[in-house]
């Protein structure tokens, strides 16, 4: 079938909820993907940040193989050795103390939301508890994740959503400090947020909100489902910080390709929030998911991808800074790690186009801001490579 038929076929049969690019993805290898014309592309989104270790890498692919053959899927009424495997390597990772894994993000987010409400719940018996969150963040489609997404776009037609959320002004703590009160439950944010325009939290900030909720006794929840899993230099954006969340949720990168997410919490949350029959999943912390992230945890220590990262996207944003002076597009640079944003003067939509064409996969983020997470494993050669496709699709859009 070629590639006019599959978009048909796809336009016929498939929900219409994404405009997508009219190319069919057929491989990957590396940090490359081809699709089913024999097209070339130097993929620098990772599928939205998820492919840390690229396409095609053997251990992984090969311990997906083996739990295949032996299990695939049991009930959670039982235990299976890998999601064991995988849970204690996630506290290890993060040094907090119980997780729950989950099919995505977004339910990851539902998880942690829930616990937080039964957190309050379990100190005074009330429900009506308030959870702040921020503005132009985003933490998922589901209703619950919705109503902590700062974007009135994508909250509207779905009003009203579930709980009472209030939003603050990301970076501005005196903002913070005006919403929060004795109903105040949990504060939730991005550490890096992503689709709002790749913004890192201020270190002032983030220590001046843990402060707040240590002295009110209300649970942080950070939202690492894009910005962690190594991407900014650490396993953790929070730990850049020298700060510990009470909830942290992670999805994407934790199972590199296979759908898996977790939140997890500190001890103290644990005994105070869900209890058997709160909360459950069918298909969450399966084998098959469990032996992808544990696979992927040894694959990070094996190939000391966290400090791939800080030594990669330290030249990373050099050349990105060099693009930023020679082109008056380029407004600005900023992000962290391997999580890095260009502010651009001419529709972002059009560049991400046009560097498609050139065979380049970037995309973008908020309005005006082309987005930059590519696999853990680049190397200086393939940021080079981007730079060159990125300056061809620049000349186009003047």
């Amino acid at each position: 079938m070629g590639k006019e038929a599959f978009i048909d076929s796809a336009e016929q049969h498939i929900l219409h909820t994404y405009n997508r690019n009219q190319i069919v993805l057929e491989r990957g290898e590396g940090v490359y993907l081809y699709d089913t014309d024999g097209c070339k592309y130097l993929d620098f989104a990772a599928g939205i940040a998820v492919q840390a270790l690229g396409y095609g890498n053997k251990e992984y692919n090969d311990a997906l193989k083996q739990q295949i053959d032996k299990l695939i899927h049991t009930s959670n009424l039982y235990y299976n050795a890998p999601i064991i495997e995988a849970a204690g390597k996630v506290c290890q990772a993060s040094g907090l103390d119980r997780v729950f894994f989950t099919n995505s993000g977004t339910e990851a987010i539902e998880g942690a939301l829930k616990a937080a409400k039964k957190y309050a719940y379990e100190k005074d018996g009330c429900t009506d508890h308030e959870i702040i969150a921020m503005e132009h963040s985003f933490h998922g489609r589901t209703m619950g994740a919705l109503s902590v997404t700062g974007n009135a776009h994508y909250r509207e037609p779905f009003e009203p959503l579930p709980g009472i959320v209030k939003f603050a002004e990301y970076n501005n703590l005196d903002s913070v400090k005006a919403l929060v009160n004795e109903k105040t439950c949990a504060i939730i944010m991005e550490t890096v947020q992503g689709e709002g325009g790749i913004y890192p939290a201020e270190k002032e900030f983030l220590s001046g909100i843990k402060k707040i909720c240590e002295e009110n006794d209300i649970l942080l929840i950070l939202d690492e489902i894009q910005c962690g899993m190594g991407r900014t230099g650490a396993m953790f954006a929070w730990q850049n910080y020298g700060i510990k969340p009470d909830i942290m949720t992670c999805a994407k990168a934790l199972g590199c390709g296979v759908p898996v997410g977790a939140f997890v919490v500190t001890q103290k949350v644990a005994d105070a929030s869900l209890k058997p029959g709160d909360h459950g999943t069918t298909y969450g912390g399966n084998p098959f998911v469990g032996a992808a992230v544990s696979k992927v945890f040894d694959i990070f220590e094996e190939k000391n991808l966290v400090a791939h990262v800080k030594e990669i996207s330290a030249y990373l944003e050099e050349q990105l800074d060099k693009l930023v002076e020679e082109y008056d597009l380029v407004a600005a640079r900023r992000g962290m790690g391997l999580m890095q944003g260009l502010e651009l003067s001419v529709p972002v939509g059009e560049v991400s186009s046009k560097a498609l064409e050139h065979g380049l996969i970037v995309i973008t983020a908020g309005s005006n801001v082309l987005r930059f997470v590519p696999p853990l494993v680049i190397e200086k050669e393939h940021v080079d490579e981007m730079v060159e496709k990125l300056k061809k699709a620049f000349g186009e859009c003047r």
